[in-house]
């Protein structure tokens, strides 16, 4: 089984992931990405790395029994499930801003960069990108608002034991923008 979870930054996918119990491998596409060189460019304005998703997909593209977790995740080709952690942008906003997200960036940009988090969550940016690729009946949201990093895993070891039907679009944060 091929299996990404994926989501906005700050919903929780890297607290969820390391409590699951699975027998699939879980990798840190972000830790892959900086730690073995496998992007293309540093955008200096956000201080990041620009992803090599083709090199990624290559790499990954014979792999199976694998769980691959981050906002890139839902990029890859030929996945059995993928599983979108969302989180109302209010409090998205106060994860990333508790986090310090791009720490090393001046208050503006840090505000500038929570800001377009909280409103491509709005409008359902990920989840839109992951029915294209992969269709609704692959596509899993659950809603990490109001749960713990230990109830979130429970709902992706239920995506992963075939429990949960798919369930994109039922989330909606769309009065975020009002």
């Amino acid at each position: 089984m091929r299996v990404a979870v994926t989501g906005t930054p700050g919903t929780g996918k890297t607290s969820a992931t390391e409590r699951l119990d699975t027998d699939l491998d879980v990798v840190h596409l972000n830790d892959v990405i900086r730690e073995e060189g496998v992007y293309t460019e540093r955008d200096a304005e956000r201080d990041s790395l620009v992803a090599d998703l083709g090199a990624l997909d290559e790499r990954y593209a014979d792999v199976d029994d694998v769980l691959v977790e981050s906002h890139l995740a839902h990029h890859l080709d030929d996945l059995d499930r993928v599983v979108v952690l969302r989180c109302a942008p209010d409090v998205l906003d106060a994860r990333l801003r508790e986090r310090g997200e791009t720490e090393g960036a001046d208050l503006d940009a840090r505000e500038r960069e929570a800001t377009e988090n909280c409103e491509a969550e709005a409008l359902d940016v990920i989840l839109g990108e992951a029915v294209r690729k992969h269709g609704q009946e692959r596509v899993y949201e659950v809603d990490t608002t109001d749960r713990t990093p230990d109830e979130v895993a429970a709902e992706i070891e239920a995506v992963l034991a075939g429990e949960r039907e798919p369930s994109a679009g039922e989330v909606d944060f769309t009065e975020y923008l009002l």
